[in-house]
Parts: structure tokens; sequence; C-alpha cells
């Protein structure tokens, strides 16, 4: 059956492949982010967004914002985008979060977690879609670095995933009834952050020094232990990191 869903940060990394794999299966997609042509809206100030709701049964939530705008937009903004949900009669709010947000001591880990929360006690019926770290943005970071031949390594285990892969899943829980529940995804294998780094140099062809990084404290504790890993995911990708990395090179331009 077509609705019509928004998702907001519908042009993100994520939120393209939701916007896309929903059109595909027939539902209207409304786009939206403060630069949207067709549906601007500010989840810091809540402009925009009864007008973008009107008509929806679903509302997929896929916006970022920098560690220092975060607590603005993804939880006040949380707030407000529930309250006008509610308003515009949205049966179901599917929010995107991290893998380990309530367990990792990082800032804007806890603030996904405070969204979470928002969720949870939000006047719509909701589904908590937590991803692992996306492929796409091991991939950038260690780009940045390599453009100076040195690649830093914590002490880490990770379980990146394809962006597409997440919103596959997402797609799918968005046009099912709320699950009042979290659903996990994550990637096809746990890899250490030198995994990674040993992938990106085979793939691509850079050279770079990798240069053991020292995480202290409770964070590096964290990250050793692999509270990033699920190691038991409700749906894991297929492709691993090296395989998407590979398929990357291929496109045109790249």
């Amino acid at each position: 059956m077509s609705m019509r869903i928004a998702v907001t940060g519908g042009a993100g990394t994520l939120g393209k492949h939701i916007s896309a794999k929903l059109a595909d299966r027939g539902h209207e997609v409304r786009v939206l982010s403060r630069r949207s042509p067709d549906f601007p809206v500010d989840l810091a100030t809540g402009a925009g967004l009864a007008a973008a709701l009107e008509g929806c049964a679903v509302v997929v939530d896929a916006s970022n914002a920098s560690p220092r705008h975060a607590a603005k937009v993804l939880v006040a903004g949380s707030r407000r985008l529930l309250a006008a949900e509610r308003a515009a009669g949205v049966g179901h709010h599917v929010c995107i979060s991290i893998v380990g947000c309530d367990r990792v001591p990082m800032g804007y880990y806890r603030v996904k977690a405070e969204q979470e929360a928002v969720v949870e006690r939000g006047p719509v019926p909701w589904t908590i879609v937590r991803a692992t770290q996306f492929h796409e943005l091991a991939a950038a970071v260690l780009d940045a670095a390599g453009r100076w031949r040195v690649l830093p390594i914590p002490r880490l285990r990770l379980q990146t995933v394809a962006a597409a892969e997440v919103a596959t899943v997402v797609a799918d829980l968005a046009a099912d009834l709320p699950r009042g529940s979290r659903v996990q995804i994550a990637g096809p294998e746990v890899v250490s952050a030198r995994d990674l780094a040993v992938a990106w140099k085979s793939v691509t062809g850079r050279p770079a020094l990798l240069l053991p990084l020292p995480v202290p404290g409770k964070l590096g504790r964290a990250l050793r232990a692999g509270w990033l890993t699920a190691d038991h995911a409700d749906v894991r990708g297929s492709a691993s990191f090296a395989d998407w990395l590979s398929a990357q090179m291929l496109k045109p331009g790249l």
C-alpha cells in the first residue's frame, strides 16, 4: 500500500538511500531538510514542520547535526517534530540511532540516547533503528587522514555496514506497523580499526603509515570492549568494508 512518508535529513548519507528506496516501492516521499527546495524545515526552531507533515502517515527521522548543535536539533528538535506529527495525525515515527549510544561515553552518543528517550516517551507510536557505523564514515575518515599519508589507528572493534543496506531495512520497517522497540542492524563482520585501514590501503592503492593512537580512560575501554558492535543484531548486512569500497572505486568519477 502506497503511503506519504516524510524523511527528515532525507538528503544525507543515509537519508538519500532511504528516500530512494521508499520512492522505488511506490511511496510518496517528502524529503525534509533546511535546504530542501520543496519542504524546507528547521528542527532547531520547528519552522516548516506543520506544512511538510500534512497528510503524512509515517516520518523517518534520519536527521543529523554537528556535536555543537546536536542537542538542539536531535533532542529538542525531536520534541518539536513529534508534536508536529501528532498534530498532523502521523501514525508511525521511525528514529535512526546508533548501536552503543547508551554505553559509549561520548557527547554525541549521549545526545542520541536522549533522543531515543524523547521518542519513547513521545506521543507518536515508534520504532527505533540502531545501526553500527557506516562504511561511508570509515572511508571518509581514512580518506581524510590518508591525504597526509598517515593513518592514526586507535584500538577498537567495529562492525561497519553499508548505508544502502541499512536503508533497505528502514524502508521495510517504515511501511510496517510501529514496533515500540529497537531494531539493530550491523555489518557482516567485526574488525579492528587496523583491519579497516589495511583494507583501505589495499583497495585504494594509496601509501600511508599506520600509526597507533592510544585512547585512554572510559572511552578507550568502551571502544576496545566492542560496544560499537552488535553480537546479536536483528539484521546483518552482507557487504564487507573491502567489498563495498571496491565497488565504490569502480563508480564513474572515482
